[in-house]
């Protein structure tokens, strides 16, 4: 092995089963080193962020698939993979033309689940 693969410090991968939760815990545990009073603070602000998103791209505008591209990458950081994989899905309908308002539609049902489990665990 190469020095430089030696010192890399690899990022954790997402789970290669799907899990049956909006949030995959472990996976957020991880991204956030275990601290717990981290992992409130960043699903508040993902929480609020996909609200802003969701509002901003609602109407679809010329900037809707750069939005998703952001909502993506924040829901992979946080384990909110089946949003992740809705945003990808309406980013690829945004610069294909195609099925639009059906994606945007799947990517609202998957921000409603993740922001529903993340008041449930941010009720105190």
């Amino acid at each position: 092995m190469t020095p430089e693969l030696q010192r890399m410090d690899w990022m954790p991968s997402p789970p290669l089963a799907p899990i049956d939760t909006p949030l995959d815990l472990d996976h957020l545990s991880r991204m956030t080193l275990g601290d717990a009073e981290l992992e409130q603070e960043v699903l508040a602000m993902f929480a609020e962020q996909a609200v802003r998103l969701m509002a901003a791209m609602a109407t679809l505008p010329a900037e809707a698939a750069a939005l998703a591209h952001k909502l993506k990458g924040s829901a992979r950081g946080i384990g909110a993979f089946a949003v992740a994989d809705a945003a990808a899905s309406l980013e690829t309908a945004i610069q294909s033309g195609h099925n639009q308002r059906h994606a945007f539609a799947a990517l609202k049902e998957a921000v409603t689940e993740a922001r529903a489990a993340i008041e449930a665990i941010l009720k105190p």
